[in-house]
């Protein structure tokens, strides 16, 4: 689809590009000149802007930062080969972040604002993009409820905005995972399909202590019995068991749908792996891990792609891999990352043009 006409653009007068490097520049650090802003305000969107980047005007009883309704995605748009720019799958999370408002009780964000915002913006802030090996630039649509009142109910007033930043690698190695057996991140009726900021606020307490003894993020298990792999912090799991794939299932509704996760199952099943969603015990994986099986275990996300675990930790039980003898997680990373930098043929039409 084209840019709407409808946009309002106002350009900044010079760019702060001029005194950046964009080469291993770290993950959230740098914004781009520009930022779309749209109100919904009287049961409609208004029209959509794009500014400056600049600071919010806040009034201390914005209903956000009393009740929690903010939603957002992770996009990632990349350089191509043949210098243009590409962004991933982004039509995915355009409709992933509409369930996410439907669960929160927020007006869903219409396709000409949503991608059309994309498109437009990128299209202004494209000399951000960078091009290196395991660069790209990160786009973040968030929205949140904005009715200056203090009262438990859903606003009437929202504001959606779209940012960018250019990033470099998100994990610079092989990370090691502690088996979280207290805290969890998501149970079954609650929003933990949803990528809602209170989602992530919840995880941070527990991921913390785990930095305390030494590890990179947590392994969530299920709210009732502590026994069935969830997520992986903020990553979807995936683990080589014999010859078969498997990774937790979205039945339940307390596993973020992830569209690397999709992108990456697809690619497993091109390369003819069989790939189970299903659910995955503990109790299976150390069995896998004692008799041998267990081969490789992974995490997917739009910030990560695919990150490499080079130990699990249960309990007093570890499992540590040397990731280095690993052949498929980094050969499903080399066909993403081909895809994504136009190397091969994008036969999934993942790609959408800036």
């Amino acid at each position: 689809m084209q840019a709407t006409k409808d946009f309002k653009v106002t350009l900044t007068k010079e760019s702060k590009l001029k005194g950046i490097t964009l080469e291993n520049v770290p993950f959230g650090k740098y914004f781009t000149d520009h930022m779309l802003v749209a109100d919904y305000a009287d049961g409609q969107w208004q029209t959509p802007e794009i500014l400056p980047y600049q600071p919010l005007q806040l009034d201390p009883s914005l209903a956000v930062l009393h009740y929690g309704q903010a939603i957002f995605e992770g996009i990632k748009a990349y350089k191509l080969a043949d210098g243009s720019v590409q962004i991933f799958r982004p039509y995915d999370n355009f409709k992933r972040f509409n369930l996410s408002a439907v669960r929160m009780q927020m007006p869903e964000v219409p396709e000409e604002i949503f991608m059309g915002g994309l498109r437009t913006l990128i299209g202004i802030d494209k000399n951000w993009v960078p091009g290196f090996e395991n660069h790209s630039l990160y786009i973040r649509p968030f929205m949140i409820s904005s009715d200056n009142a203090i009262g438990v109910r859903p606003s009437e007033h929202y504001k959606f905005l779209i940012i960018l930043s250019p990033t470099g690698p998100y994990y610079a190695k092989p990370m090691r995972i502690h088996v979280e057996e207290k805290y969890v991140r998501a149970v079954p009726g609650g929003i933990g399909f949803a990528k809602a900021a209170g989602n992530y606020g919840a995880a941070l307490y527990p991921s913390a202590e785990a930095h305390k003894e030494g590890y990179d993020q947590v392994l969530w298990m299920d709210a009732f019995e502590h026994k069935y792999v969830q997520e992986c912090g903020t990553m979807n799991a995936f683990f080589i068991i014999g010859d078969k794939v498997v990774t937790p299932g979205l039945e339940e509704g307390t596993i973020l749908a992830g569209v690397t996760r999709d992108s990456v199952i697809t690619v497993l099943k091109e390369m003819g792996w069989d790939v189970e969603e299903r659910p995955l015990s503990i109790d299976e994986i150390i069995a896998a891990h004692k008799s041998g099986n267990l081969k490789e275990i992974f995490g997917t996300g739009t910030a990560a792609t695919i990150a490499l675990i080079k130990e699990l930790c249960y309990k007093d039980y570890p499992m540590v891999f040397d990731v280095s003898t690993w052949k498929i997680a980094p050969e499903v990373k080399r066909r993403m990352d081909d895809i994504r930098y136009g190397i091969t043929e994008d036969k999934h039409n993942w790609l959408w043009p800036v």
